[in-house]
């Protein structure tokens, strides 16, 4: 497989090297010819010097042949801008990681499906160690057909959940309102901007996404 990493970040030098120690080709974008020249010296991959955002670059990059683009770069902006660009250029799939946490609706809103916050996984992850949490729980219990869907509710304040007309094999988890974590039923009543998680079979995902066309999609293939 193929991928294009934006920013030449030690998050980025870390991702490129193990891609590429299992067996993947791997292009870094980088504007710091400074940059670029230290790590050619120590990861055998492709660099391209100049700004990712633009999209004469990304062209550059070969997007058709492209699996995944890492937008890594230190500037949410940037790596907002670089993600949305993609759409017109033809990359597969796209990673769009963010620093302030007050992005990560606006990528949501955007249809930016795999928008991450490296510090507040990691915060989290430690958290979980912290209080004896089995971390790798959700992953190994989303498996096979599963998958799990959200959305931001946008003009269904004070609808209850059962009146949301779900397809079959799809069903309400949880959700969030401002931050805080619900277990919802089929009375609750949800409230706009509240962030709703659906566990549901893989073949409801079309009708799910094309329902709420501008939220996100968090996919599990195991």
């Amino acid at each position: 497989m193929r991928a294009v990493i934006l920013g030449a970040s030690s998050l980025s030098a870390m991702t490129a090297r193990i891609l590429l120690a299992r067996g993947h080709e791997v292009v870094i974008i980088e504007k710091n010819k400074e940059r670029i020249d230290a790590l050619s010296n120590e990861l055998n991959c492709g660099f391209l010097h100049g700004d990712g955002s633009k999209p004469a670059i990304l062209r550059e990059a070969d997007p058709l042949h492209t699996d995944f683009l890492f937008c890594l770069t230190g500037n949410d902006q940037s790596n907002i801008l670089s993600s949305l660009v993609r759409r017109s250029l033809g990359f597969a799939r796209v990673v769009t990681k963010i620093e302030d946490p007050e992005f990560e609706h606006i990528c949501i809103e955007l249809g930016l499906e795999d928008a991450i916050i490296p510090e507040q996984t990691i915060g989290r992850y430690l958290a979980d160690m912290f209080e004896g949490q089995d971390l790798m729980e959700l992953s190994v219990l989303i498996k096979g057909e599963a998958r799990v869907f959200s959305f931001i509710a946008r003009d269904i304040d004070a609808v209850p959940v059962s009146q949301l007309k779900l397809p079959d094999e799809c069903h309400v988890m949880f959700l969030y309102r401002n931050e805080k974590f619900i277990i919802a039923d089929s009375e609750t009543k949800l409230k706009e901007e509240d962030e709703v998680v659906l566990i549901t079979h893989c073949k409801n995902l079309p009708q799910l996404h094309q329902r709420w066309s501008t939220k996100r999609i968090i996919s599990k293939q195991k």
